[in-house]
């Protein structure tokens, strides 16, 4: 019976160092293989070409690299391109590079499917298969800064954990996956310019806090009534708005950090004065920015896009309290990549 080989890249640099005088090699091998694993993004062994065929012919017959694939890769007529991920299991995932003027953001995903239930999101009609490992993540932002740097001529500028699953449901890995990205001997990317969007766990959020990450917060609140918010993210009922307040304040006394809440204006569901007066009354406890998004349709007709008359009206209300508020146009909506699209279409 073959033995399953280990994922060369779940060891750390410390324990490749050990595996190498363990055979009776210098501990710098380790140093040099988690350079190319980690900083040089290495498919096989045999990239790694500082090393002696010997030594990678060594590691061919003890681990294996579970590499990502980008299976198929769409571009939008707005320049977004929305990758659909093979990972070693032969399950999919998506994330897309979203580009702008200034910046191109890549959106990663953190679990095959979602374990949520939000009624208005393409990804929680997907059964959750599994967590996604760090590598896998690390590897869809390697993917988008390539395709960065290949179509728009700079690298990846920002990170958004806004694909598919909810990051808190993964922290640990998603948190492993960050300090690759973010350290010198990975990416080297600042924290500053990643955000983890959630759909608010309390528990995790005050863990975050706690461990004093650098990273900045974003909530997807939709709604600050707790009967409508349940309507649309049933979840709610387990995490009720009082919780997610207590978190956020919890978060915000620790961290010093503005929380952004993206929100939808759905015609006939939270398009009302009720609506807004209780997101400015939400948003008061610290400082904070809402993002309204336009919604992108997922087929089945059962929430449509509010009128400009009810995102005009969020806006005045929102400015005249002294809450920042943008009103975010979604991209790349025609290869189904935009925000709340994704579900393995492509």
């Amino acid at each position: 019976m073959e033995i399953k080989k280990k994922d060369i890249r779940a060891l750390t640099k410390e324990q490749l160092r050990d595996f190498f005088e363990n055979q009776g090699d210098k501990a710098f091998r380790g140093n040099q293989v988690y350079e190319w694993l980690w900083q040089k993004s290495a498919h096989t062994f045999e990239d790694m070409t500082n090393v002696s065929k010997e030594t990678r012919q060594m590691l061919k017959a003890n681990f294996v690299i579970n590499h990502i694939k980008v299976d198929t890769m769409q571009r939008s007529s707005d320049g977004t391109v929305k990758n659909a991920v093979r990972l070693h299991d032969g399950l999919i995932v998506e994330s897309v590079l979203i580009p702008t003027k200034t910046r191109t953001t890549a959106c990663v995903s953190s679990q095959v499917g979602c374990s949520l239930d939000c009624k208005f999101c393409a990804t929680a009609r997907l059964k959750r298969m599994r967590n996604l490992n760090p590598d896998e993540i690390y590897d869809q932002v390697v993917a988008i800064d390539n395709e960065s740097r290949l179509y728009h001529n700079r690298p990846l500028s920002n990170i958004v954990f806004m694909g598919m699953g909810e990051p808190l449901m993964n922290y640990n890995n998603v948190i492993k996956a960050i300090d690759k990205i973010t350290s010198s001997e990975g990416l080297g990317m600042s924290p500053k310019r990643i955000v983890v969007s959630t759909s608010g766990v309390p528990k995790m959020i005050k863990k975050m806090a706690d461990d004093d990450v650098k990273f900045k917060l974003a909530v997807s609140l939709h709604s600050a009534i707790d009967e409508v918010r349940t309507s649309i993210m049933p979840f709610n009922a387990t995490f009720p708005l009082n919780d997610l307040r207590e978190a956020l304040q919890y978060w915000y006394a620790k961290t010093k950090n503005r929380i952004t809440y993206e929100y939808v204006v759905w015609d006939g569901i939270n398009d009302n004065r009720k609506d807004v007066d209780a997101l400015v009354e939400f948003c008061k406890f610290a400082p904070s920015k809402v993002n309204l998004i336009e919604y992108n349709p997922i087929d089945d007709g059962e929430f449509q896009q509010a009128n400009s008359k009810a995102i005009d009206l969020y806006v005045k209300i929102l400015e005249h309290n002294n809450i920042t508020v943008t009103v975010r146009r979604s991209r790349g909506k025609d290869i189904d990549a935009a925000c709340g699209q994704l579900a393995n279409k492509s």
